[in-house]
């Protein structure tokens, strides 16, 4: 089902990148610009961001890069 209907992201994509440690809607859409153009979806996206706990938002509460995958795809650009 999509949850990002303007870029056509998926529940299961979104649940991904929360599984690779992605805890709040910022970083979602950091990674697959959900949530970024008009908006209707950031509910949908913090409704599956609240399912579960998120082991690593101690860093990203301090500021800390939690999303390695994504820090390394960033550096190798």
């Amino acid at each position: 089902m999509y949850v990002c209907s303007c870029f056509g992201v998926t529940e299961a994509q979104v649940q991904q990148h929360v599984d690779d440690g992605a805890c709040t809607p910022r970083q979602i859409a950091s990674a697959c610009k959900a949530g970024t153009d008009c908006g209707s979806c950031v509910r949908r996206i913090q409704a599956i961001l609240g399912r579960g706990s998120c082991p690593r938002r101690e860093a990203a509460d301090q500021g800390r890069p939690v999303l390695t995958a994504l820090t390394d795809l960033d550096e190798a650009a």
